[in-house]
């Protein structure tokens, strides 16, 4: 059995994976602002780093997995603390982490995006460089343009960064290398809380129902859990730097045509390209 921490755990799809690893024999730490064996607000800097360290004193300084599900939707008013726990909140948190998931054997981390990323049009790229680069204000300031619309661009941005973040790194020495599988998930329209609360919106209703999900209706977050469990499984472990969505079918029905994409030359690295001239050589006519 493992040590895991799971952020906002105490509600949606952070509660359900908390319960499920429990119910499986694993200690799980959870993170929250209420109701959780660490409560700790990850919107400030120092909450984020209290949060971290309080887990490492729980775990021994050992860690066999995570879960990143802490989060807030697009709510009007709330862009600051948007972009500080949806971003921040994970990668600062991760950051301290990460020497006690190398410490153990075949680590797993699951960090939770959302289709968000690709069915969002016109977020600005400087609000995502400026978060990758650690600058809410700037990033504040790229979707402040948006008006009524800034929540929805800044939490959109806020989880392309967060998921560029992931692919940067899960192929690094520092977490692929060192054992550690990092991993994000990208749901649509989950029943939690917080679509809860977006729905109580009318202006926020209107919106989210008229959005195309081909199979229909809401998500579960219990099964959402199931994938995050099944991520940080064994099974799971040749899975690196991968962006999983479950999403009724959204991100396929806007971007059939798009993904998978060929990658143009010039964004090749040199080794590849090589590779691939030879290999063309080789099946030219002729070749021997």
């Amino acid at each position: 059995m493992g040590t895991y921490v799971v952020t906002g755990s105490a509600s949606g799809m952070g509660r359900q994976a908390a319960e499920k690893l429990r119910a499986a024999g694993h200690t799980v730490i959870g993170i929250d602002i209420r109701d959780a064996d660490v409560m700790a607000d990850l919107s400030t800097h120092i909450g984020r780093r209290a949060a971290a360290q309080a887990t490492l004193d729980a775990c021994g300084g050992i860690l066999d997995g995570a879960v990143l599900a802490a989060g807030l939707g697009p709510i009007p008013g709330r862009q600051r603390l948007i972009a500080q726990v949806n971003y921040f909140g994970v990668v600062d948190v991760l950051t301290v982490l990460r020497p006690a998931l190398a410490r153990a054997v075949n680590a797993k981390v699951v960090v939770i995006a959302s289709n968000s990323t690709t069915t969002t049009p016109l977020v600005p790229r400087r609000a995502i460089r400026a978060l990758l680069a650690g600058d809410v204000d700037k990033a504040l300031g790229a979707v402040r343009i948006f008006g009524s619309r800034s929540a929805p661009m800044i939490y959109a941005a806020s989880k392309i960064a967060l998921s560029r973040w992931v692919r940067r790194h899960a192929v690094t020495g520092e977490w692929a290398g060192a054992g550690i599988r990092l991993n994000a998930i990208a749901p649509g329209a989950i029943m939690t809380p917080l679509l809860a609360e977006q729905l109580a919106n009318p202006a926020e209703a209107k919106a989210i129902k008229a959005f195309p999900v081909p199979v229909g209706g809401y998500g579960d977050a219990g099964q959402l859990a199931d994938w995050m469990v099944f991520m940080l499984s064994d099974a799971a472990d040749f899975l690196c730097g991968s962006m999983i969505f479950v999403d009724g079918g959204s991100d396929a029905y806007f971007r059939a045509e798009s993904w998978p994409a060929a990658v143009p030359v010039w964004g090749l690295p040199r080794y590849l390209v090589k590779f691939l001239s030879n290999m063309r050589s080789r099946s030219s006519p002729g070749a021997t």
